[in-house]
C-alpha cells in the first residue's frame, strides 16, 4: 500500500534529527559492509538522503530487491557521524523502521549507470529516455527549459501581450521547408498540414483587431537535424505586434530576454539594450557570417589588392580575405587542426602565413608573397607574432570560409574571445530577392511575407536584387535565435513582390486566401518575430547539443527510438484516409 511521504529527500536537516518521517524514492545504490549494516542512498525528484540499514531483518527486506526499484522508506532521523559537506542532506541520515518495496525494477543491469548516463552512447540515451531524465544532471536541463518558458510567459504578459493558440492541422503553405501532411478521411485525397509556424494565423489575429499576440508555439518542419537544430518538432516564443515598427519589436525583446539570459544562463552578463545592429553586408564583409559569434573580436579583411599577381594559383582572380590573430602562439599542429576544420566545415581550403619577431614572412604560403612583404604588412596593418589565416574564391564563397576561419580562430586559440558572456546583436537590411543556387531563377531571400524597404516604388523602380526589405535575425553568440520582419500588409503590394518570382495575383489568392482577402478589408501595419525556445535553452545551459535540453528528442535521423516512430501502421487505418504506400524501388547491386 503506497505511504505518503512527509518530506522530500532534499529536504532534511539536522533540525530534524529525532522525527520520524517517510521518504520515496529510487533506489540508487547501497554500501554493503555486513549481514547487518549498510548505506543507502534513496533518490527522488529534489535530491538524495542516506539510510543506513542496522538490522537483519530491514537487509532481509532489500533481498532480490534490485537499483532503481522504488522504495518507501519509514524511519528515524539522527545526525551523521560522518558528515558530507557536499550533500544538502549531509549532515543527516534516517534509521528505517520500515521499508516497502512500491515499483521494483525488474532487471540486475541497466543500459547505463543512471549517474554517469550521459556518457553513453546517444541511441541508448534516447531509446531509455526515461531512464536518462533520471540522471539529476540531465533532469535539471528540463527544470530549466520549465523556468525559462514560464519567466518568457511572464515578461510577455507584463508588455501586454496576450497568449492566443492557433490550430496545429491547418493547410500546407511554402514556409521554406517540407510540410507534414496529414491525410483527411473525411475528404478523400485531401490533405492538412502540420503548421511550419503560425505565421499566417498571427497575421491574421493582427488584422482581427488583436494589438500584441505570443504563443509558446511548436512547429513542425520536416528537415535534417543539426546540433542547433531538432528534426520534427520544436518551440518557438512567436510575437506579433499591430501598428508596430521593426523599432518596436526590438524593444520588446531587448527588454525580455537579457534578465532571462543573466538570471539562468551559465554566462552571468547578457548584452543590455540597445543590442549592436549589423546590416546583412556587413556582415558578410566583416564577419563572413550573417550569425557573427561578437564575443569574438577577430575581423575579415581584403587582401586580393595585395595578393593579385603573387603566383599563387587559388588566389588569381577571386576574392581574397584574410583573418589577422595578433601576438600567435599557436604550433604548427594547431594551425594544421585550425586548417582542416575549416576545410571540413566548408568544403573550401584555408591558407596560411605568419610575421615572426624578425619581421620575416614565414610558413604556409609565404613564399609565394617575398617579392611583396612590405606591401603585404602595411596592406594587412601587420606587426611582429601575427598569424594570418586566408581564404579565396568567389565573394561569398571567400566570405563564408574566412567566416568559418574566424569562428574556428577565435574558438581555438586563446586571446580573441570573451567565453563568460551572452552577446546579442540584430543583422539587419536582408536582400528582399536572391537567385536560388539550385534553380538559378529569383527567389525571396527570406519571408515572402515581408514587407520591401521602398514599397511600391522599388518593386517596380529598382532591379529586384538590390531591393532591401524590413528583414531582421536576432543572433545570440553565434546561434541565429530568430528571423522576424515587417509585414507586407498591402495586398497590392504582395501581389506584386510575388510577381517578380513568377507568381501572379490568382497565384497569391490560391496560395494564401485567408491572408489576402482579410488585408482587403483594412489590414493594421503589423511586425513580428519567434526566438526559439529550444536554441534559447539550450544557450542559456551551455550545451552542444539541442536535444540535452529537449524531454523526448528525435535522434539525428529524425527517429523516435524510444517509441518506435515513425513505424508502420494496420492497413485498415490507411483504407481510413484513402492511402496506398507505393515503396521505393531497391536498387540493384
Amino acid at each position: 500500500m503506497f505511504q505518503s511521504r512527509t518530506h522530500t529527500c532534499n529536504e532534511l536537516r539536522l533540525s530534524d534529527a529525532g522525527k520520524t518521517v517517510t521518504l520515496v524514492g529510487w533506489y540508487e545504490n547501497m554500501r554493503k559492509v555486513s549481514k547487518n549494516l549498510g548505506f543507502l542512498i534513496l533518490r527522488d525528484f529534489y535530491g538524495t538522503t542516506q539510510a543506513v540499514i542496522e538490522t537483519e531483518e530491514m537487509m532481509a527486506r532489500l533481498s532480490g530487491v534490485n537499483t532503481e526499484s522504488t522504495l518507501s522508506i519509514t524511519g528515524v532521523v539522527r545526525e551523521r557521524s560522518s558528515k558530507n559537506p557536499n550533500l544538502p542532506t549531509g549532515e543527516i541520515e534516517v534509521v528505517p523502521t520500515d521499508i516497502q518495496v512500491l515499483g521494483r525494477c525488474r532487471y540486475n543491469e541497466l543500459p547505463f549507470e543512471i549517474n554517469r548516463s550521459k556518457e553513453a552512447d546517444e541511441n541508448t540515451r534516447l531509446k531509455y529516455r526515461y531512464l536518462d531524465l533520471r540522471n539529476p544532471a540531465v533532469k535539471e536541463r528540463i527544470v530549466l527549459r520549465c523556468n525559462v518558458v514560464a519567466e518568457l510567459r511572464k515578461s510577455m504578459m507584463e508588455h501586454g501581450f496576450l497568449e492566443i493558440t492557433t490550430p496545429i492541422l491547418t493547410c500546407s503553405s511554402p514556409e521554406g521547408a517540407r510540410d507534414y501532411l496529414v491525410p483527411s478521411r473525411n475528404h478523400p485525397g485531401k490533405f492538412y498540414a502540420l503548421p511550419q509556424a503560425p505565421q499566417q494565423f498571427k497575421q491574421l489575429l493582427m488584422t482581427s483587431g488583436f494589438d500584441r499576440y505570443f504563443q509558446i508555439a511548436p512547429c513542425f518542419r520536416d528537415e535534417d537535424a543539426r546540433a542547433d537544430r531538432s528534426p520534427g518538432e520544436f518551440y518557438q516564443l512567436d510575437m506579433e505586434m499591430a501598428f508596430a515598427s521593426q523599432d518596436d519589436v526590438f524593444a520588446v525583446l531587448e527588454d525580455v530576454l537579457p534578465p532571462i539570459f543573466a538570471k539562468y544562463g551559465v554566462y552571468r552578463t547578457a548584452s543590455s539594450a540597445p543590442f549592436k545592429r549589423i546590416s546583412y553586408h556587413d556582415a558578410m564583409e566583416i564577419y563572413g557570417s550573417d550569425k557573427p559569434d561578437l564575443r569574438i573580436d577577430l575581423t575579415l579583411q581584403d587582401a586580393a589588392a595585395c595578393m593579385e599577381g603573387c603566383g599563387f594559383g587559388p588566389f588569381e582572380g577571386q576574392t581574397v580575405k584574410a583573418v589577422v590573430f595578433s601576438d600567435f602562439k599557436g604550433s604548427r599542429k594547431v594551425i594544421d587542426k585550425i586548417c582542416a576544420d575549416v576545410e571540413v566545415q566548408t568544403g573550401n581550403k584555408a591558407y596560411w602565413f605568419r610575421l615572426d619577431e624578425n619581421g620575416e614572412l614565414v610558413g604556409g604560403i609565404s613564399k609565394f608573397l617575398a617579392d611583396r612583404k612590405d606591401a603585404v604588412i602595411e596592406a594587412l596593418s601587420l606587426k611582429p607574432g601575427d598569424f594570418v589565416g586566408l581564404a579565396a574564391g568567389k565573394k561569398l564563397v571567400a566570405q563564408k570560409t574566412a567566416g568559418v576561419l574566424r569562428k574556428v580562430l577565435g574558438n581555438t586559440v586563446e586571446g580573441h574571445m570573451n567565453k563568460e558572456c551572452y552577446e546579442f546583436c540584430w543583422i539587419v537590411d536582408f536582400p528582399m530577392y536572391e537567385i536560388g543556387e539550385e534553380s538559378g531563377k529569383l527567389e525571396f531571400c527570406h519571408n515572402p511575407f515581408s514587407m520591401p524597404q521602398g514599397g511600391m516604388k522599388d518593386l517596380t523602380e529598382k532591379d529586384p536584387l538590390d531591393i532591401y526589405a524590413y528583414q531582421y535575425d536576432l543572433v545570440c553568440n553565434g546561434v541565429e535565435l530568430s528571423s522576424g520582419a515587417v509585414r507586407n500588409h498591402d495586398p497590392e503590394i504582395m501581389v506584386k513582390a510575388f510577381e517578380l518570382v513568377g507568381l501572379g495575383e490568382d497565384d497569391v489568392k490560391a496560395k494564401f486566401p485567408a491572408m489576402y482577402n482579410a488585408f482587403c478589408y483594412g489590414a493594421p501595419p503589423h511586425a513580428g518575430i519567434a526566438p526559439g525556445v529550444d536554441r534559447m535553452v539550450m544557450l542559456i545551459a551551455g550545451e552542444e547539443s539541442i536535444r540535452e535540453i529537449i524531454p523526448f528528442p528525435m535522434n539525428k535521423t529524425a527517429q523516435d527510438v524510444m517509441m518506435g516512430a515513425p513505424a508502420e501502421v494496420d492497413p485498415q487505418q490507411l483504407k481510413d484516409v484513402h492511402i496506398q504506400v507505393v515503396m521505393p524501388e531497391k536498387k540493384e547491386q
